[in-house]
């Protein structure tokens, strides 16, 4: 029996248009189960981003740090209510060309995982939308009062995307042969490097030049335009 075939994709910015923390934040924000002086966390780094003074990176991070820096004040239950929140607003919010390369890949019969450095819990609620086959992202712990306890884990394991493919594909006995990866930052670059059609997805800059380097496909979405650079 023939090995079935992987494509692996980034979600933030790549399938999603935004961030889904970021939405996330914002809704935990607005149902008042985050302070409202959490905006102050990242409030600088969006505007400087915004303003191009400074990196989406940076800003992204501070999201980043304000979400794990009030995890233990949120029950679980309350955080899967603003999930399902969040993604049944933001969940046709996708790109074209990356939502119609995942569905003419499932036509092929194509192993669809996704890894992302998102919460699991909102990564598995979008993900269910498109049909993806797998689905990793960062685990937080909960504790037996069902609050979450700050921890993380695995965090080892969800920041190295190119060794979760590389296990993940060994224990489904998947092929490499022809397969897809899409990302759209340098983070992206280890996994992209094992695939044998590695797509740069509206790249950062670090991401496209590494592409440009090495003949990887770059393609751009703006507006209602898709732009492949050769």
């Amino acid at each position: 029996m023939k090995n079935k075939k992987v494509a692996i994709f980034d979600i933030d910015g790549t399938i999603f248009r935004s961030s889904l923390l970021i939405e996330l934040v914002n809704a935990l924000i607005e149902n008042k189960l985050f302070p409202q002086k959490t905006r102050f966390l990242y409030e600088k780094s969006y505007q400087d981003w915004l303003d191009r003074k400074g990196l989406y990176e940076t800003y992204i991070m501070d999201v980043v740090h304000a979400f794990e820096d009030h995890l233990k004040t949120l029950r679980h239950d309350d955080f899967m209510r603003t999930v399902k929140q969040v993604i049944a607003f933001h969940k046709n919010r996708t790109y074209v060309y990356t939502r119609d390369l995942i569905q003419e890949l499932k036509k092929k019969d194509y192993f669809i995982l996704a890894i992302s450095h998102s919460p699991k819990e909102l990564l598995d609620e979008f993900c269910a939308n498109w049909g993806f086959d797998k689905v990793y992202g960062r685990v937080y712990e909960v504790g037996a009062n069902g609050t979450f306890t700050g921890n993380t884990l695995y965090k080892e394991e969800i920041s190295d995307k190119a060794n979760i493919l590389r296990r993940f594909i060994q224990k489904e006995n998947l092929s490499l042969e022809d397969s897809y990866g899409v990302g759209d930052s340098e983070s992206d670059i280890k996994f992209l490097t094992f695939v044998q059609n590695p797509i740069c997805f509206n790249p950062n800059k670090k991401l496209y030049d590494h592409a440009k380097k090495h003949g990887w496909g770059i393609v751009v979405e703006r507006k209602d335009v898709i732009y492949q650079i050769k």
